[in-house]
């Protein structure tokens, strides 16, 4: 049975690491902007229905002549504004989703989602109901107390580095957005970091973790955008 897959892109972050008057979304990759990358793979992802494009009030226009006319996206069917934080970003672009089956969330300065990526997701969220991309930690981690001394070592084969995009079903992670609202209107002083901790925190389902790519980064600092052109030029 064939459903509706709807792709959130989030483009709304200022980036304030990067030490730019440049949103990192915007700023080139081999003569493109960072987000152009993560709506091209949705846009020709075969299971992607549409793409929600959460930008930031004064980026709206500029978002909708530079990017999605530009490049010609025609599966960006709504271009919306953010919040303050990125779970009221996400929370816009639900509200947005036109009561699909499976809603895929990305951020937009991870310029490096594959095809192959996109699959593995796909199978995993019509499996589960949630999922997130990821890779195993490759360095050891340690936990630290308040004065900055070594608090523990967790078991490096436990660990992994969470990604996008994250998958879930339609209703699931609607439902789970809704309670958090609900929480933090009642003064919750919950700290949201990323879409699976909602589900986790609000319901009682799984997210199964997916495996992405160690390639699939974040622009987030100066040295994130110089990997990536050198990657680009590979």
């Amino acid at each position: 049975m064939k459903t509706k897959n709807t792709a959130i892109v989030l483009g709304a972050g200022r980036g304030t690491r990067m030490n730019s008057p440049v949103a990192k979304q915007y700023l080139l990759i081999n003569r493109k902007p960072v987000i152009y990358y993560s709506l091209h793979a949705f846009e020709i992802c075969p299971f992607i229905d549409e793409v929600i494009l959460v930008a930031s009030n004064e980026d709206l226009e500029y978002c909708r002549r530079e990017i999605v006319q530009k490049y010609k996206f025609r599966k960006v069917r709504h271009i919306i504004p953010g919040g303050e934080e990125r779970y009221h970003s996400v929370r816009n672009g639900i509200a947005a989703a036109d009561a699909c089956d499976f809603l895929f969330i990305h951020d937009g300065a991870r310029p490096f989602l594959s095809q192959e990526i996109l699959e593995r997701v796909y199978g995993d969220v019509t499996r589960y109901g949630a999922c997130a991309a990821g890779m195993p930690v490759k360095d050891t981690i340690k936990k630290i107390d308040a004065d900055g001394f070594c608090a523990g070592t967790p078991k490096r084969s436990s660990l992994w580095q969470i990604q996008t995009p994250q998958a879930f079903s339609y209703p699931l992670i609607r439902a789970a957005y809704s309670r958090l609202t609900q929480e933090l209107e009642k003064g919750s002083e919950l700290e949201v970091t990323d879409d699976a901790m909602v589900v986790e925190t609000m319901t009682d389902v799984k997210v199964k973790l997916t495996e992405g790519s160690y390639e699939n980064l974040k622009i987030t600092t100066p040295e994130d955008l110089q990997i990536a052109e050198n990657l680009m030029r590979d």
